[in-house]
């Protein structure tokens, strides 16, 4: 399984959304993409984007650079 990371270091919103969209397309079911972001209104955007589309948000971390965000790439209605 691979995983697919997106660096969207000093872009802000709504750039890190449609990057990781763009991307979790890109990838098959069950499949992971990692968003590294430093705009801190992914920690509303991302939960809220998961929880529309039906992507799993694996995690979302404080992390030195800013965040780092695990999506795992859902079929909707799973």
């Amino acid at each position: 399984m691979g995983n697919k990371i997106v660096d969207c270091i000093g872009l802000y919103c709504p750039v890190p959304i449609a990057r990781a969209a763009e991307e979790v397309r890109k990838v098959a079911e069950g499949e992971t993409v990692t968003v590294l972001a430093d705009d801190p209104g992914v920690e509303n955007d991302f939960p809220n984007w998961c929880r529309v589309t039906g992507h799993e948000l694996v995690s979302l971390e404080k992390v030195e650079e800013g965040y780092r965000i695990v999506i795992r790439k859902r079929s909707p209605g799973t």
